[in-house]
């Protein structure tokens, strides 16, 4: 074998700073304008600042509610207004220092951001017992500074996310002051804009709401974690651990990139970062390997969207069921074991499939990193994560458990001789971990809005009402069609419900991100889940699990494009298949509705029942692989990829005759493969 032949995922060949600005090239969110050698030290002083702040409140206390998520806010405001330009086109180069620009900083944005701190703070500088009194009898200059902080805060977001999310939170103002004008249910007495700027500007139900207090206080620290966590070394480690499991299996590297993604999961919550860290390594394997660009792509892409539901640091979702749903932290890391191990199953049997299909081989095992040699060299930087999970499993709060996490991978980083840390790679790690904060913060802030206007206006009920009644109106319909024995007519209303709710998951998707997905759909479809029965629990991991396909829903799909651009593929091409690969999973929410027992914490779990449907679901997320991937021991036939979908839909529904059903309509396909397996049809193509 030449070396050009040769694959190699060693450990020499990961670069974090080539990592690092993958990132910033694919992530708009963390993409910040040529800044001056001046401006770039102060952007990142104020960085540093940002995360310095979280970091000692993790530790020695938090700041009164109000305040503390003021100067976050503030903060935040203020950096997106410096680093994020007007128009993202001709920002090639520095400007230069002059009147109009210091600091090569417009000076229309240096006003911006100065506004955006005058407007943020003003209400957390008003004595509590004052601010009861003016919460709906607002002043004149809080309506004004109220309405400057709106339309500053639609500007930032529409910055450092983009448009889509600007406009959902406008057509929702729009609704709370038209009310009047709105047919049928909807139709309510409408807000003034005294009214609206009130109660989203003055209480804890608008922009200073759960979703901004969420940001403030659990996501960055742990956001702060991972970066610590992987600039020591963690992320190598994992890496290299995924490559010795899987490495040596049919389409190798394809599978090391699932399995990397969901080990560099543990300590990211983040799609993108996700994506070109294990993708800096992964992608050109495969490519090497014989896979086709768009695919290797998407297989990156597609796996590393797990790592939002990937326990113990998840996304910033998993932290806003906390408040939405009052648990605690390790109930919601027990209750994503199953949903995360579905996800990455999901991707893992379609991309066996197609190695399968096309023939594609292993890694030998002069091409794979020596495990032992790993955890010899960085064994040293699991402490931290370990020390993280047992604080948070001891009862403390999930910002103290970040707090002695990073505290621990500082001293790990200073003392480890191998990949020592000098004191500007800490500032760098700071800098790094505010960056993610800008974006999210302000997706948060404006999600308040269209979470405040449900809770003035009492629309979310209303849409509850329309869904369940068009989806019992379907019910009905199709009622007469489907056996009583597979389902109810209240179980085919919760089924009707539930395609509605993934549907509109799936088309949110498009435009904004999946934290702001999740927020909005908990607000709004999450109480027809519960009017029908459903748990909270499992109704909130519903649309948090299909809002997972956002980073991979075309034409957003950040986590997708950025794999694309790593591959040299089409961006769309690589989004499209991503989806398609993330589509093995979709029936999985379904099964945790119907058979909440999945999720490990409800209240009727019962073993039998989690048996029975974690079992239907292996068997039906391996059906519906197959059919997507057209392969299962031989290539399929159509009628068999047909089969296996109605295999698929069978076997997860968590009832012993459906399944029964389901296992009896497999039994031809899996016969013939068997008696096809040494003809042409097994050969790869």
């Amino acid at each position: 074998m030449s070396d050009d032949d040769k694959i190699t995922l060693s450990a020499m060949e990961f670069d974090e700073e080539k990592a690092r600005e993958l990132e910033e090239k694919f992530d708009s969110e963390i993409r910040f304008r040529p800044l001056t050698q001046a401006a770039g030290w102060l952007v990142g002083f104020l960085l540093v600042a940002l995360s310095l702040f979280h970091y000692y409140t993790a530790g020695f206390g938090l700041l009164q509610e109000m305040l503390h998520r003021g100067i976050h806010l503030s903060m935040v405001l203020a950096l997106i207004f410096l680093v994020f330009p007007l128009v993202k086109k001709g920002y090639d180069q520095p400007a230069q220092s002059s009147f109009l620009r210091p600091l090569g900083i417009p000076l229309f944005d240096w006003l911006l951001a100065l506004a955006a701190v005058v407007a943020v703070l003003h209400v957390p500088m008003i004595p509590l017992d004052d601010l009861a009194f003016r919460v709906g009898n607002p002043t004149t200059l809080d309506v004004v500074l109220g309405v400057i902080l709106i339309l500053l805060l639609l500007e930032a977001t529409r910055r450092s996310v983009g448009i889509p999310l600007p406009i959902i939170a406008c057509i929702f103002m729009a609704y709370a002051l038209f009310g009047r004008y709105m047919p049928s249910i909807l139709v309510h007495p409408g807000a003034s804009v005294s009214q609206l700027v009130d109660h989203l500007y003055l209480t804890t139900q608008g922009i200073y709401g759960i979703a901004l207090g969420v940001v403030a206080t659990y996501v960055f620290h742990f956001v702060l974690f991972g970066v610590f966590a992987t600039r020591i070394g963690l992320g190598q480690l994992f890496l290299d651990c995924a490559a010795w499991v899987a490495g040596r299996y049919a389409g190798g590297p394809a599978k090391v990139s699932i399995f990397g993604s969901a080990l560099f999961g543990m300590i990211s919550g983040s799609s993108v970062a996700n994506t070109v860290t294990v993708g800096s390594l992964t992608i050109p394997a495969m490519i090497k390997l014989g896979y086709k660009k768009h695919f290797a792509a998407a297989v990156e892409a597609a796996s590393s969207t797990g790592g939002q539901v990937t326990p113990p640091i998840m996304g910033a979702a998993a932290f806003l069921m906390i408040e939405f749903l009052e648990l605690p932290y390790t109930t919601i890391i027990l209750a994503a074991i199953v949903p995360a191990f579905m996800h990455f199953f999901g991707v893992f049997m379609q991309v066996h499939f197609e190695a399968k299909r096309t023939g594609l081989r292993g890694l030998r095992p002069d091409e794979m990193p020596d495990v032992v040699e790993a955890l010899k060299r960085d064994w040293p930087t699991i402490i931290p994560l370990v020390v993280l999970i047992g604080v948070l499993l001891s009862g403390y709060t999930p910002y103290m458990a970040a707090f002695w996490g990073i505290t621990l991978c500082i001293a790990v980083g200073l003392l480890n001789p191998r990949r020592r840390m000098s004191v500007a790679d800490i500032a760098v790690c700071l800098r790094d971990g505010a960056k993610y904060a800008l974006a999210v913060g302000a997706a948060a802030a404006t999600v308040g809005i269209v979470v405040g206007v449900v809770t003035l206006t009492g629309v979310g009920f209303k849409l509850s009402y329309i869904v369940t009644s068009t989806a019992g109106q379907l019910s009905l319909l199709f009622g007469t069609f489907i056996p009583e024995s597979i389902f109810s007519a209240q179980g085919l209303t919760l089924l009707f419900t539930l395609l509605m709710t993934g549907v509109v998951c799936i088309l949110m998707g498009c435009g904004i991100p999946t934290t702001a997905n999740y927020i909005i759909m908990v607000t709004i479809a999450a109480p027809a889940l519960v009017m029908l029965g459903t748990e909270p629990i499992v109704a909130h991991f519903f649309v948090f699990y299909y809002g997972l396909l956002a980073d991979i829903t075309p034409p957003v799909a950040l986590a997708a494009y950025a794999a694309a651009g790593m591959a040299g593929a089409d961006p769309f091409k690589t989004g499209n298949t991503a989806f398609r690969l993330g589509l093995g999973k979709a029936l999985v929410p379904f099964v945790f509705v119907f058979s909440p027992s999945l999720l490990l914490v409800t209240k009727d779990f019962t073993w039998p029942n989690f048996f029975l449907a974690f079992g239907g679901c292996v068997l039906g997320i391996t059906c519906l692989g197959a059919a997507l991937s057209r392969y299962l021991l031989v290539r399929t036939r159509p009628w068999e990829n047909v089969l296996l979908v109605f295999a698929a839909l069978l076997l997860v529904a968590p009832e012993l005759y459906s399944s029964l059903l389901g296992l009896a309509l497999v039994v031809p396909v899996v016969l013939r493969h068997w008696s096809a397996r040494h003809t042409d049809e097994a050969q790869p193509v």
